[in-house]
């Protein structure tokens, strides 16, 4: 039965790095097929409230819940069935740089259950046409430019149809003209109706594609759909 639910609920939880408590008592919904930007200094929580979301850090307070999946306690064995429903985008590209692109995405589709080689190369191929890569399946990562390899990124975290994407400072490593183009193909996927939320620092992401904002400061989560607040070129 198709679900109207929200992709992400977080209720009265709190957010931890290590043993300090850097958000506390947030309170946030996030729509199918929303875009959403996340912003807040360094050391404000993004990152953190990141990785909670996927289970790489554990939920001590509150409740999340993700693509249908409770965070608060959730399983080691349902944590890969979670990151089949999420997919993670990453600021350091994380390629194996000893195998070719093909060999990179057979490796997560391994992983996650796939099993018949026709229908992952069909996969493969669909998903990089989809980040606008030709072929590039028989070349290595170092053969390819940062934004080539961010599209190969963002192209295997599409392998299993997520209904979120979570990007964590996806345009970091690239100059304003390639994360421009990098921001063109998360709106497209986007348009397709995957729900996406990106950390960025890039004042000129958001004023390019004005949007729903998230803003970590001083220990909480702002929202401008609830509320007006400044963002400055730097955070």
């Amino acid at each position: 039965m198709f679900s109207t639910d929200p992709v992400l609920q977080i209720r009265e939880a709190s957010i931890f790095q290590g043993k300090d408590e850097v958000l506390n008592d947030i309170n946030v919904e996030i729509e199918k097929g929303e875009f959403v930007f996340i912003i807040g200094r360094t050391g404000s929580g993004k990152s953190s409230l990141l990785k909670t979301l996927y289970a790489d850090l554990p939920l001590r307070r509150g409740e999340i819940q993700v693509a249908g999946f409770s965070i608060y306690g959730i399983k080691n064995k349902e944590v890969p069935l979670l990151r089949r429903k999420v997919g993670i985008i990453f600021q350091d590209f994380q390629l194996l740089p000893d195998r070719t692109i093909a060999e990179n995405l057979t490796f997560v589709m391994k992983a996650t259950g796939w099993k018949d080689n026709a229908k992952m190369k069909n996969r493969q191929a669909e998903v990089l046409m989809q980040v606008g890569l030709g072929s590039v399946e028989k070349k290595m990562p170092h053969q390819l430019s940062g934004g080539e390899q961010q599209r190969v990124v963002i192209a295997r975290a599409l392998l299993n149809e997520p209904v979120l994407l979570i990007a964590d400072e996806p345009t970091g490593n690239l100059d304003p003209e390639v994360s421009l183009g990098i921001l063109k193909v998360f709106q497209q996927i986007n348009k397709s109706g995957t729900a996406i939320l990106m950390a960025t620092h890039s004042y000129g992401l958001i004023k390019k594609f004005p949007t729903r904002v998230l803003k970590c400061e001083e220990g909480k989560l702002l929202d401008s759909k609830k509320e007006n607040f400044e963002w400055s070129a730097e955070f």
